[in-house]
């Protein structure tokens, strides 16, 4: 696939996101809590300016509001970051709409946090995705992520299965990007790249990911 196939695919991704804004965590995963998650990003502490890269409607963010971080929160659909902006009403986040992809920062931060989202980054896009990140964080910044590895029976689309269509609730689907690379062998990219990362098995199909570059 091309850049440009590439390209349409995180289209229809954003798309997607877009229009299930108002139902998205009405999609969880079948017994998922989040209470393992939500403590190791107590225990990882962020503080100072934090940027989050794909809030979607929120629900880090406020937890990292309310751990006392200085928040910059970023995300690629419009519609999810006016669920983000109206339930952290009154918190003084600043909200960012940009792609990902394109966007650059604008300052360094002491930690960039993202929550299902790399899982959603096509494998062409891995590599300048890290250095992204690395852009974004000071000298000593530490880096936060937590996703999964769920899939439902006949999703895929494609052959190296990284391309899966999802549903809409009226019916329609879209193609979205979902990589379910196991957290041994994400550990080992991350340190072929020049991270620092130690990637930790959590309750049923989820994992989380903190270090630094090395």
């Amino acid at each position: 696939m091309d850049d440009r196939e590439i390209d349409l695919v995180l289209a229809e991704q954003r798309a997607y996101y877009s229009e299930i804004a108002a139902d998205y965590e009405l999609g969880a995963i079948p017994g998922w809590s989040g209470d393992d998650l939500d403590a190791a990003l107590r225990a990882f502490a962020p503080a100072g300016d934090v940027l989050e890269l794909a809030c979607g409607p929120g629900s880090w963010t406020r937890q990292l509001a309310g751990l006392g971080a200085r928040v910059t929160a970023l995300d690629g659909s419009r519609e999810m970051l006016a669920h983000a902006s109206e339930r952290l009403s009154g918190t003084p986040v600043r909200f960012i709409h940009a792609d990902i992809f394109s966007w650059e920062p604008d300052r360094r931060y002491d930690a960039v946090v993202f929550g299902f989202w790399l899982s959603h980054v096509p494998p062409a896009r891995f590599e300048a995705f890290w250095d992204l990140v690395a852009r974004s964080l000071k000298p000593a910044g530490r880096v936060f992520f937590a996703d999964d590895v769920y899939r439902t029976a006949g999703e895929s689309v494609d052959e190296a299965r990284w391309l899966v269509r999802r549903r809409l609730p009226g019916g329609a689907s879209r193609v979205i990007v979902k990589i379910d690379e196991e957290p041994e062998q994400l550990e080992r990219s991350l340190t072929e790249l020049g991270w620092r990362i130690t990637v930790t098995r959590a309750q049923g199909p989820f994992f989380w990911g903190e270090g630094e570059r090395a």
